[in-house]
């Protein structure tokens, strides 16, 4: 059995940093080299000053911001990540999948690497709520880092009764699945290593290489890998994630290919927003199977596709930024998404479109708008719209199903079921 973290023997790691910096040595260091240094982090085995310095000189080389870097610091983060029962989890979900168009029933995450200063609404959380009334979510998220609400902020402050979010753990996620298709992963259960990071990025004036991992290591994607030939066994389907800056889309579509992913999307708006835009366009890196097979998960077979969204291209109109929420509390924030899911926002409501858009993307990527035909209706005919736009994304498709998560009432029920459970749990 290995000894506690706090009494390891530490790791030297002065002759990586010296080949490190400056740039232009004559045996550079590699992108596993870079990981497993950082994984000694997760153990507590580099000292302060080395490990941050460490995180100083990936910043300033930009390594931090290479997709062969974060692809192997995320598997290494994985590895420290606390053990999920893979084969109970994986039987829960075998027994619940609704396989439907090109969805085969697994999990699915939307999250943002933050960072994008616009302290808009907490759209990726409301948008998984939403999507849970069809998909089986697992949204990885935090406390806020750079923002005033954050995901784990925000779902603490939901009223009448808050989750229990930190009793979703290891040993109960299973039977969570069982309950609702909801999860929420609060990413400091499982990532316990991360504690020993905490102090050292707070005490640094940058963004680290752990805010763009973060969003890559979704505990549920069990045996991705940097160097992965296939990705058949992760119990993690499809993913969405929004990036603060488009210089790093084409660096985190990359970093996910060569994880093996086979359905994913980075979006990133044109104001630097790490969400799908309500304002104007988005640049989007979608990574999709390249066959007519969206269920073959062989290693080979997958295309990267970068195009742009427009809110037209969701059948709705635009709304500046100003318009949604900017700068709001948490407890604000949770008002806001306790009336979506009631269904008392107005159709036209600014923050509301904001959240239709990103739902449905989500529902494009994981594949449920590729059915043909569709039992879905609320005062119409519940036809499938057949329709695509960039990409060639059913996006109007998505929305569809977004406003009938809030007006079936299913995305509020799914949010119910959540909530009662966690709250069962007991405290570890």
């Amino acid at each position: 059995m290995a000894p506690p973290a706090e009494t390891r023997e530490l790791i030297d790691i002065k002759p990586l940093l010296a080949r490190l910096w400056p740039l232009g040595h004559p045996n550079p260091v590699t992108p596993k080299q870079i990981a497993e240094a950082i994984s000694y982090f997760f153990t507590n085995q580099v000292s302060d000053v080395q490990a941050g310095s460490l995180l100083m000189c990936l910043h300033f080389t930009g390594l931090d911001r290479q997709a062969e870097v974060l692809a192997n610091t995320a598997q290494c983060m994985l590895k420290a990540a606390a053990k999920i029962d893979q084969p109970a989890l994986r039987s829960t979900i075998d027994a619940k999948r609704r396989k439907e168009g090109q969805y085969e029933g697994g999990l699915v995450d939307i999250v943002g690497t933050g960072g994008d200063s616009h302290n808009t609404f907490n759209i990726s959380t409301t948008a998984s709520i939403l999507a849970s009334s069809l998909l089986l979510i697992a949204k990885h998220g935090n406390r806020a880092s750079t923002s005033k609400s954050g995901s784990a902020d925000l779902l603490n402050n939901m009223l009448p009764q808050a989750p229990q979010i930190d009793r979703v753990r290891p040993d109960t996620i299973a039977d969570l699945y069982r309950n609702t298709n909801y999860g929420f992963l609060f990413a400091p259960v499982f990532h316990p290593g991360m504690r020993h990071v905490a102090p050292i990025r707070k005490q640094l004036p940058w963004r680290t290489i752990f805010n763009l991992v973060g969003p890559l290591a979704n505990p549920t994607d069990l045996h991705a890998s940097a160097t992965s030939t296939t990705s058949a066994d992760s119990l993690l389907e499809a993913r969405m994630i929004g990036v603060a800056r488009k210089d790093i889309g084409p660096v985190f579509a990359r970093a996910l290919e060569l994880a093996g992913a086979r359905k994913a999307m980075i979006v990133c708006g044109d104001e630097e927003l790490d969400e799908i835009s309500c304002a104007g366009d988005t640049l989007c890196w979608r990574i999709r199977p390249s066959t007519d097979d969206a269920s073959s998960y062989s290693a080979a077979g997958t295309v990267t596709e970068h195009f742009r969204l427009h809110p037209r291209d969701f059948g709705l109109p635009a709304h500046p930024l100003s318009s949604v929420s900017p700068g709001k509390e948490p407890h604000e924030n949770a008002a806001i998404l306790r009336r979506i899911l009631d269904g008392q926002v107005p159709d036209d409501d600014p923050i509301l479109h904001f959240v239709l858009i990103n739902a449905a993307a989500l529902f494009v990527v994981a594949g449920v708008c590729e059915a043909d035909t569709s039992d879905l209706g609320f005062g119409d005919d519940g036809a499938v719209i057949t329709e695509r736009g960039p990409g060639g994304g059913r996006w109007k498709e998505g929305v569809r199903r977004a406003r009938w998560a809030i007006k079936s009432g299913e995305a509020a029920r799914q949010w119910g079921e959540f909530v009662k459970v966690t709250n069962g749990f007991e405290e570890n």
